[in-house]
């Protein structure tokens, strides 16, 4: 004990009295922030002055580990700091104060400022990448930190044992400090270099990165000092050498670029400048409006005139260029054969050639980047006129332009128009090359020069048929891939239903049938081009042939030097001949796309004298109606709605109301201005609000969503969400209010994206408020309650006109219209209006019948109405989202996966394996280098046997001359038509396998899977990655084997006639290589970036057509159209940078083989006379001419070819999507009588929705007895949608199982199960088609049997009425069609069926009173004696159940039947039905 005591006392004598410890660390604390301070401003002076454009430092610095880690600390430690400051403001507030602990106080606060000052330092540090050790001041202060923590924690250890220590949380944060001190100190002593790469081996195959690209350009405004390419400062030698794309390349060497890292194109270039420039050169104010093909031309010529001007002058410079060398190559020939005019004539010939090359070189680049620049100019100004029509179309005239074909228009034909700018200059540059050649034909060949171009003109001319043919194949082929994206846009959207259903594989199916009518026109279409580019690559031998022997006709000599400017000619000609089949193939696509685009333009905009708008408060009607007619369908004799007459004073409730189809929605799309005028007035003074009935969400945050571009306004939106009932919501999510919701709302339930949208309503703070109907998709104490505090509370003052089935809510209203057949039948208040007519009473009956079914309930139980507590009172339909969210960790929607690094050798090799297993890609190897042997063959052949002047006798007679040359001709033509078959045929069966493929694992996909994917991504695959394999990669792969092989062959050419060329050919290979490798990695990064960069565009798009009907009664386009700008200018920028990465590598490739090809003709002409034979010699620099053409576009098209793979790797990255559990298995097939009884047995069912997350149903044990009705209700999460999704297994059990009839149902197939069991959802799904389709996709039934269905469901007299009958159209997403009779289609549909097993999910919500009750009725008549299950808000669907399971947190709480539950007054049953019939029968009551 004496020890220890020696010990306690010498500790003691060491430490410090407790005041003068926090002065010294004040102190301490207070030099630091001083020193920093001064060094932070030393630093911006610095940084200011030495500013290098737009490469972000702090990045770089920042990809360190430890960097990133030691922020955090030192932000952790400020955090630690702050909290404890706040925690001794309160313990000394509450127990008095004194000097010390005022010292203590600002120790902590000195301390939590030292370390954020640390922490932001380090953010903001700009170091030299060579030197990224941390500042020594930091390091030396670590340490002392750390030893001064070591230090408090001895103190603070000797106050605690002296029991005078105030919190244990003093020794804590020392511990703390210690920690972090020590990792600090090791951090110091790291070796710190240029920064490290991400292992790629470490990363997971699929990795997010959309969100880089598209959130930080989506729904945010562009600061004032976002950076801008340096293409727009850039100087002329930057310019020339593309130099301002150097420092964005060097970055992708460092580090995998993002899109952070791009910068933004000029203003001048962005979307919205240049759609006003289209807009007023667009001339289609010319009485009807007609828009033709070449008012878009002359509208995008004007819009990019700057680029298309530029690129015109340097295309005409290359061209004239070009024909330098062969206009000299005779005058060359001479000169090696002795004939020399002057001294040193050989290198003014060799400088003159390399001049000519060099600006060649220049022109071509600088006119690619421009034409391509113009292209996504052109494409960023089609996008926002596309969008800018969809806009305005009315819902009417939308039908026939449904929303996959104007997706189509964006994603594929404005994409080809883009592409058009690289053929924009062909035609006339055609007719300059043809001209330039004549000239030194005619020099070289005399007369014979005119059959050359009688040659030309006859190939030219044989085009035409096949050009005709193909702009019909490519017409039609168009016409297929919108037929075919219409449906795979409508089936992805209702993916739930199909699976559901076990309908997925029968509409894959209908898709594999669009294709393969796509496949026939578009195996037409590239046999066709195979035809045509067989045809114009025989071309120059043709011509060369014909030539040749027009010659002999005319006895002109002919001479090696002659012969080789002919072919030097030809060979030159080659390019834009070989390239003619593209560019006609080019035209009539970029036509046909031109027409389509025009005639969309062409379609009737909305109505704008449908209704006259007044502003606020200048009339004392806010909405008045004059003998009013309005029809959906023009044409129509009957109008949909007719003698429409009526007049809103401001402040006040209007109640519509009526039977399903009555015209109660198109009343108010009427009001709203979205239905066509007949006849009548229409005003609306004020702005509105409105609420559709099905609910249209965005994908993004739920604060988004409810400012929906308004600025935040907290009290009042904190009101709303109270208003709402969202606030419970929001406790679920995971983020609250910045939770982003999937698309169309995925994950979340019918209720919450109903309150979501009357919330994003009431923030607007309008005049006039427009509800369809909003109370049907929520429980009654949710509606109640929406009345009570939205209707009668926020929106008390304004006018409020709103549709309802539930009829409890309509004594409230001051005025009610009661619709029938398209009319108001009735107009009054409540006590009025009963006893007026019959269509009113037929109502109010049918909803009294249903509240005396739940008294006769209650009566029988003697059960007392009681009040409900508070905490019962928590609305049902949030479930799906709590089960679904409340339990996850991360956002639904991932980010878009994207793949990093190069593109794996594995994708090429699955890519060839789909053709035959890649079986013909080494015979096309074969044939290619066959035909370039012979054609070598053919042009040494007559640079042998041709003299190289007059003196010399030729070796042969003209006649042999010419017939083996033509012999050689014909067979490279013929290997070139074999060719050309091959690689349209494997280029084809690649396609069609890839598609299949890709769809049979999409449709087999997991619901999962569709829940956290946007449509858009699939969609982008489906259309623009497949459009790419089906048209682009095929001839991309050929034109690679044919540079490769041509560029070999050239080299062998040259090596034979002077090897010493090898000594700079290696280099510059060698050379070439290096600056491939150096490129790829920004490029590659850039090409993904731009290919995911798509999706949001496409996924904003779909959006923005679906909900247009809100947006424009918000009048919110602009907003939406300045959005997706936003989103064109993002993909822009990264393929305007791509473009630009790959014109920096193309002059580089070009520059090096320029100066290979002058050190050859320096070798040649330096050469001893007589050692090189000039016809040889000549030969060999007539193919080296186009070397350096040839070597750039090898690299430029292999570096594309991967940028295209990047579409054959995002579709195969869905070829490994994983699947379901299988659709049959054949060995335990339940019998076709199955089910028989209907009995499901659930024992211990434990189901969650991820193997790390908890429990949703934890252990379920219960009975549905076969042929009983049982209603399963319960509170928010309790486990009702994934019982039922259990039930389908659209989720799969953890443990447990469920039998029916005693068959595990996790033993058999999903089709096998799904098929058997029958299903009413809660959100009625309806495919365009036929009346007959929807009712019978799968083709089981007869006409008679689909009658009798459609007068059960009370539809058979509504489809009578049409002309066609069961073949009557139903337009996209059902849209023709109201919201009730959708759902009287999904009951018919389960009558048809009539499975032993029928889930009703809120089946009836959107039908009105009487119709529930007859539908109620029809399902006892014809399916008393199968298991029904129901889930519903309206207590009377499920009061006459024969049983009820209450679920309460994944656990039964009650199961038995109404009646017993009932006697039960403190069962949770009984208060849920006292709630209902407190809500509904005290308004009618009140009314009576």
């Amino acid at each position: 004990m004496k020890q220890i005591n020696a010990m306690d006392n010498s500790i003691s004598f060491l430490l410090l009295e407790s005041i003068y410890f926090p002065v010294f660390s004040i102190f301490l604390n207070l030099l630091l922030l001083l020193i920093m301070s001064g060094s932070w401003v030393c630093k911006k002076r610095v940084a200011g002055e030495n500013s290098n454009g737009f490469t972000n430092e702090r990045v770089k610095n920042m990809s360190l580990t430890y960097n990133k880690l030691v922020v955090i600390c030192c932000g952790t430690l400020s955090a630690l700091y702050s909290v404890l400051l706040l925690l001794s403001c309160f313990h000394l507030h509450t127990n008095g104060w004194d000097l010390s602990e005022l010292m203590n106080l600002l120790d902590l606060l000195f301390a939590a400022l030292s370390w954020g000052a640390i922490s932001l330092y380090l953010r903001g540090l700009s170091s030299d990448s060579q030197d990224q050790k941390f500042p020594f001041l930091l390091r030396v202060w670590w340490v002392f930190y750390l030893m001064v923590s070591c230090y408090r924690l001895l103190v603070d250890i000797d106050v605690y044992k002296k029991h005078k220590l105030e919190s244990v949380h003093l020794l804590l944060s020392d511990v703390v400090a210690i920690s972090v001190g020590l990792f600090l100190c090791y951090s110091c002593l790291q070796k710190q270099g240029e920064g490290e790469r991400i292992n790629q081996l470490e990363e997971p195959l699929l990795n997010g990165a959309e969100s880089s690209v598209a959130t930080s350009v989506q729904y945010k405004a562009e600061g004032d000092d976002e950076v801008v390419t340096p293409f727009s400062n850039a100087g002329f030698l930057s310019h020339v050498s593309f130099s301002w794309m150097s420092s964005l390349i060097a970055l992708g060497n460092e580090k995998i670029i993002d899109s952070k890292d791009v910068p933004q194109v000029d203003s001048s270039d962005r979307a919205e400048k240049l759609f006003w420039i289209f807009r007023s050169k667009l001339d289609w104010d010319d009485g009807e409006r007609r828009i033709t093909s070449f008012k878009l031309i002359k509208a995008l010529f004007f819009s990019v005139w700057r680029d298309i001007v530029l690129s015109t002058l340097f295309a005409f410079v290359y061209t004239v260029s070009c024909y330098v060398a062969p206009y000299l190559m005779d005058t060359f020939v001479q000169y090696l054969n002795g004939n020399r005019q002057y001294s040193n004539e050989g290198f003014v010939l060799v400088t003159t050639f390399f001049v000519a090359k060099l600006v060649e070189c220049q022109a071509r680049r600088n006119w690619y980047f421009r034409l391509q620049k113009a292209g996504i100019s052109m494409r960023s100004v089609l996008v926002s006129m596309i969008y800018e029509k969809g806009l305005t179309l009315p819902c009417h005239s939308k039908q026939g332009h449904t929303t996959g074909e104007i997706i189509n228009l964006m994603t594929v034909d404005a994409e080809r128009i883009s592409a058009f700018s690289w053929y924009m200059h062909d035609p006339w540059i055609l007719v300059l090359q043809i001209s330039l050649a004549l000239v030194i034909l005619y020099r070289s060949l005399g007369l014979g020069s005119i059959a050359a171009f009688a040659a030309t003109f006859l190939v030219m001319l044989g085009n035409f048929p096949l050009a005709k043919l193909e702009e019909n194949f490519q017409g039609n082929l168009m016409e297929a891939k919108d037929n075919r994206m219409k449906k795979t846009s409508e089936v992805l959207l209702n993916m739930r239903i199909l699976k559901l259903q076990g309908w997925e594989m029968k509409f894959l199916s209908k898709i594999l049938d669009f294709r393969r009518i796509e496949a026939s026109w578009l195996k037409k279409f590239v046999y066709n081009s195979a035809a045509i580019s067989s045809v114009l690559w025989a071309a120059p031998s043709f011509v060369s042939a014909t030539a040749f022997g027009a010659c002999m006709l005319l006895k002109i000599p002919l001479e090696s030097g002659k012969i080789l400017a002919a072919l030097a000619t030809f060979r030159i000609l080659q390019t834009p001949i070989y390239k003619l089949p593209d560019t006609i193939s080019m035209i009539v696509q970029t036509k046909v796309s031109l027409d389509r685009i025009a005639s969309f333009l062409c379609l009737d905009d909305l109505q704008q004298d449908v209704v006259e708008r007044l502003p606020s408060g200048s009339s004392k009607m806010d909405v008045e109606v004059s003998n009013g007619a309005f029809s959906w369908d023009e044409s129509s004799p009957i109008p949909t709605l007719r003698d429409i007459s009526f007049k809103i004073p401001h402040g006040k409730n209007i109640a519509i109301c009526g039977t399903v189809g009555s015209g109660k929605s198109s009343l108010l799309s009427s009001i709203l201005g979205e239905v066509p005028k007949v006849s009548g007035d229409l005003k609306v003074c004020g702005r509105k609000a409105y609420i559709a009935q099905s609910p249209w969400i965005q994908s993004g945050k739920v604060e988004e969503n409810i400012l929906f571009g308004k600025p935040m306004q907290r009290e009042w939106y904190e009101r709303v969400l109270e208003a709402c009932s969202l606030n419970k919501d929001l406790e679920v999510l995971p983020f609250r209010d910045q939770t982003v919701i999937g698309e169309r709302g995925i994950n979340l339930s019918g209720g919450q994206k109903q309150r979501i949208q009357i919330a994003r309503a009431l923030y607007q703070d309008a005049d006039i408020y427009l509800f369809d109907d909003p109370f049907s998709a929520v429980d009654a104490h949710t509606g109640s309650h929406l009345f009570k505090e939205v209707l009668q509370g926020l929106l008390r003052n304004k006018t409020v006109i709103y549709v309802t089935h539930q009829l409890e809510f309509l004594p409230e209203a001051d005025l009610i219209l009661v619709m029938k057949d398209g009319k108001i039948t009735q107009a009054g208040k409540y006590n009025e209006i009963l006893v007026s007519g019959t269509d009113f009473m037929e109502l109010v009956g049918a909803h009294t019948d249903a509240l005396a079914a739940v008294d006769s309930f209650e009566k029988r139980s003697d059960s007392a109405q009681s009040t409900t507590s508070k905490e019962n009172k928590k609305s049902n339909d949030e479930e799906k989202l709590e089960e679904d969210l409340a339990t996850s960790k991360g956002q639904l929607v991932q980010e878009e996966e994207r793949e990093k690094g190069k593109v794996g050798f594995t994708v090429y090799q699955k890519y060839m394996a789909l053709a035959y297993g890649g079986a013909l890609v080494p015979i096309i190897l074969v044939v290619q280098i066959l035909f370039q042997i012979l054609n070598i063959g053919s042009n040494y052949w007559m640079a042998w046997v041709t003299p190289v002047s007059k003196d010399v006798e030729p070796p042969v007679s003209g006649f042999t001359l010419i017939l083996v040359y033509v012999l050689l001709a014909v067979a490279s033509s013929f290997c070139i038509l074999v060719r050309a078959l091959l690689v349209a045929m494997t280029g084809f069966k690649m396609a069609t396998e890839l598609f299949t493929q890709m769809h049979l694992r999409i449709f087999r996909a997991s619901m999962s899977f569709f829940d956290a994917t946007p449509i858009g991504r699939i969609l982008n695959r489906a259309s623009t990655d497949q459009s790419a394999a089906d048209l682009r990669l095929p001839g991309q792969f050929a034109y690679v084997a044919i540079a490769a092989i041509n560029i070999l062959g050239i080299i062998g050419v040259m090596v034979q006639v002077a090897w010493q060329v090898l000594i700079i050919f290696i280099p510059v290979v060698a050379a070439c290589a290096w600056y491939r490798q150096y490129y790829i990695s920004a490029a590659r990064e850039l090409a993904r970036l731009a290919g995911i960069s798509r999706s949001p565009l496409v996924q904003h798009f779909s959006e923005t057509l679906s909900g247009i009907s809100t947006i424009r009664s918000f009048d919110q386009e602009s907003r939406f159209r300045s959005d997706i700008m936003r989103l064109s200018d993002c993909f822009s920028r990264l393929k305007f940078h791509s473009v630009g990465a790959m014109e920096w590598l193309c002059f580089r490739l070009e520059l090096l083989s320029t100066i290979a090809f002058a050190f050859s003709l320096v070798i040649m002409v330096s050469a001893p006379e007589g050692l090189i034979n000039p016809s040889f010699a000549g030969l060999a620099v007539t193919y080296a001419l186009n070397l350096n053409s040839l070597q750039s576009t090898l690299i430029w098209t292999l570096c594309d070819l991967e940028n295209k793979m990047i579409s054959v790797e995002r579709m195969l990255q869905y070829t490994n999507i994983p699947s379901e559990p299988p659709l049959v298995i054949e060995s335990t097939r339940p019998e076709k009588s199955w089910p028989c009884r209907g009995e499901i047995t659930i024992s211990n069912l434990q189901v969650r929705y991820g193997p790390h997350l908890p429990m949703v149903l934890r252990g379920l044990t219960c009975t549905f007895p076969g042929g009983l009705k049982t209603g399963i209700v319960g509170r928010t999460g309790c486990g009702k949608s994934t019982l039922i999704q259990t039930l389908f297994r659209i989720v799969e059990p953890t443990a447990g199982e469920i039998r029916i009839d005693g068959i595990n149902i996790l033993t058999i197939g999903l089709h096998d199960l799904r098929s058997r069991l029958s299903i009413i959802p809660q959100d009625p799904t309806m495919f365009e088609g036929t009346v007959r389709s929807n009712l019978d996709p799968l083709e089981e039934y007869t006409d008679d049997q689909i009658w009798e269905a459609l007068d059960k469901c009370q539809l058979g007299d509504e489809v009578r009425k049409k002309e066609l009958k069961l073949d009557s159209t139903v337009s996209e997403n059902g849209q023709n069609w109201s919201v009730g009779q959708r759902q009287l289609v999904c009951l018919g549909r389960v009558l048809l069926k009539r499975s032993k097993v029928l889930v009703l999910d809120e089946a009836t919500a959107s039908v009105d009173t009487a119709t529930d009750n007859l539908i109620q009725e029809t399902l006892r008549q014809h399916f008393s004696d199968c298991t029904v299950i129901t889930i519903a808000h309206r207590i009377s669907s499920i009061i006459d159940s024969d049983m009820v399971l209450l679920l309460d947190q994944g656990l039964i709480k009650e199961h038995d039947s109404p009646v017993r539950l009932l006697e039960d007054k403190s069962s949770s049953f009984s208060k849920l039905v006292a709630e209902y019939t407190a809500s509904s029968d005290s308004r009618f009551k009140r009314s009576c």
